[in-house]
């Protein structure tokens, strides 16, 4: 196997039974091909994909509880009704020296209320409680932003890595023509007695290696392509034809990138923990205030009996009250989650400086990597053209009898090898390009 083939692990079944099942999976014949640019392959994956839709969901959610009737700040009304239906034996001895005895008496109890309550002061607790509502929903939108710059960095690193392969199958298939051509030299040379088989022998070895070489590259293609369908969630496996090569866009200043990562998604859902774990020690200090309800009702009462001293009792009336409620003695409970709520501020704050300082230092990293890189292809693509020149010259000095096979030999590993190194310092710029506009926030569709 060639050295420069870079090892891939293969895909469990699980992930493959994944890309080949689903409810709504449509018919597809082997034919079918889905040539994509890098544009296609985002706005595939953004429609398919799992991680978003749960993301979108989640700001849904959050949106929908973000309303003052769940921070618990508008009135709540509550309506019974109970009707009894009851029969009893009474026996009953006034005073007066009246006596009732009754078997079989019948009893009606109808009970019917409706009350209202506001709450009128609880120490700000309810205000707390709707900004604290507000910034889950603004983290959840950041988190979103944030699976999207995640899912645009995975799909375009997977794409330009089966581009890459392709790359490397390309350059094999030129060095296999090479050998062939060698090859076909050797046969013509040895009908006019002019070559031996030991060097035929030798020149279809080296043809048969490469023939290898190119099918095992075509399996790890086939690999890559596999884990950008996972990626792209495509509902059966299919072949993708893609239509780019690597390029790579140097317009990038350092300050920019670490400017942008205050604006960085993930930097966002930070930030905004920290304000709502501020708000939460507002909730909890809200709890040792007094707090203060206003009720109003309305009651309805009716009771009818047979037999007994009362046959019948109604009322009906509207009441209201104020009620407060003042805590006195709870253990110091209240105190000690405001103190758990502090702690969770500093390490709220500890865990954005966290994201900070990686973010940057990967920055730093990344953007030292990516110069350097593209100083490296300029000179490595200057390295490839030589190589190439190289060979084409050296068969035709093979064919004058100029040139001996081992010429040839590494004018073929020269162009190899400098294929090789051409297309990974491609590889390698283009993800330290994409990794720096991920932490940056700039991927876009």
């Amino acid at each position: 196997m060639n050295p420069f083939i870079p090892f891939k692990c293969l895909l469990t079944l699980g992930m493959l039974a994944m890309l080949s099942s689903g409810a709504q999976s449509r018919s597809l014949t082997a034919n079918d091909t889905l040539r994509l640019s890098l544009q296609e392959a985002l706005d595939l994956a953004v429609k398919n994909s799992f991680e978003l839709e749960i993301a979108k969901n989640q700001v849904d959610a959050n949106t929908i509880l973000n309303n003052y009737g769940v921070a618990g700040g508008l009135p709540s009304v509550n309506g019974s009704l109970t009707n009894t239906e009851q029969i009893t034996n009474l026996n009953q001895k006034l005073n007066n020296g009246t006596e009732i005895n009754r078997k079989g008496a019948t009893v009606n109890n109808t009970q019917a209320s409706i009350s209202a309550g506001l709450l009128l002061y609880n120490g700000q607790r309810v205000v707390a409680t709707k900004k604290r509502l507000e910034q889950i929903q603004l983290q959840s939108e950041a988190s979103l932003r944030a699976t999207l710059q995640n899912t645009l960095g995975a799909v375009s690193a997977s794409y330009y890595d089966v581009v890459r392969q392709r790359s490397y199958i390309n350059t094999i298939k030129t060095s296999i023509a090479a050998s062939e051509k060698r090859l076909e030299i050797l046969k013509a040379r040895k009908e006019a007695g002019m070559a031996n088989n030991a060097d035929i022998f030798q020149a279809e070895i080296d043809l048969n290696t490469l023939i290898q070489t190119l099918m095992e590259q075509e399996m790890v293609e086939r690999t890559s392509k596999v884990q950008l369908q996972y990626l792209l969630a495509t509902e059966t496996p299919i072949e993708i034809s893609l239509m780019d090569s690597i390029r790579v866009e140097p317009s990038f200043s350092l300050d920019d990138v670490l400017a942008g990562i205050q604006e960085s998604a993930d930097f966002q859902v930070a930030d905004r923990q920290i304000r709502i774990n501020e708000l939460l020690v507002r909730e909890t200090a809200a709890q040792r205030y007094p707090t203060v309800r206003l009720n109003l009702g309305y009651n309805y009462s009716r009771n009818q009996s047979t037999a007994g001293f009362t046959l019948l009792n109604q009322t009906v009336g509207p009441n209201a009250n104020v009620s407060v409620s003042i805590p006195i003695y709870n253990g110091g409970l209240f105190r000690r989650q405001q103190q758990v709520a502090e702690i969770n501020v500093k390490n709220a704050k500890a865990q954005k400086n966290i994201i900070a300082r990686d973010y940057s230092s990967d920055a730093i990293r990344l953007f030292e990597t990516f110069n350097s890189t593209l100083e490296q292809i300029e000179v490595q693509r200057k390295n490839y053209d030589l190589s190439r020149q190289l060979l084409d010259l050296t068969l035709m000095r093979f064919e004058l009898i100029q040139a001996t096979i081992i010429d040839v030999r590494e004018a073929q590993k020269s162009f190899e090898d400098a294929g090789y190194k051409l297309v990974n310092l491609s590889y390698a710029a283009k993800s330290a390009e994409i990794e720096l506009k991920r932490l940056s926030n700039k991927l876009f569709l």
